[in-house]
């Protein structure tokens, strides 16, 4: 079992940046695709940006340039640093994390707040 606890989010400026960590329990953190993902009042729950194993990312034309995923498999963690924040990027995050196999298991964290203020 994996648990996943999030930290770092809270009120910034427009423009402004936050970073947020994820940390993982167990022993299988280096086996995870690990994800960040938001979710807004009254909209569907989307995907900011994952990292594989192999460090490879992924993100939305919407935060691209602007967001940067990373992890540290040594600290069991992964990051989210958000620059140049706007209106639109306030939401809960959530940390996920996926074992990469057909049918595998996919852990969430809590979820932490984001406000931009405008």
């Amino acid at each position: 079992q994996v648990q996943l606890v999030e930290s770092g989010g809270g009120l910034v400026q427009a423009g402004g940046s936050l970073r947020l960590s994820c940390t993982a329990s167990g022993s299988i953190f280096s086996l995870l695709v690990m994800g960040w993902y938001r979710q807004a009042p009254g909209k569907q729950r989307e995907l900011v940006a994952d990292i594989r194993s192999s460090g490879r990312t992924n993100y939305p034309s919407s935060v691209k340039g602007r967001f940067t995923i990373s992890r540290d498999n040594a600290k069991n963690t992964v990051y989210l640093q958000m620059n140049s924040l706007n209106a639109e990027d306030t939401a809960v995050y959530y940390c996920n994390g996926k074992v990469p196999v057909m049918g595998g298991n996919d852990y969430w964290g809590q979820g932490t707040q984001v406000t931009v203020s405008s």
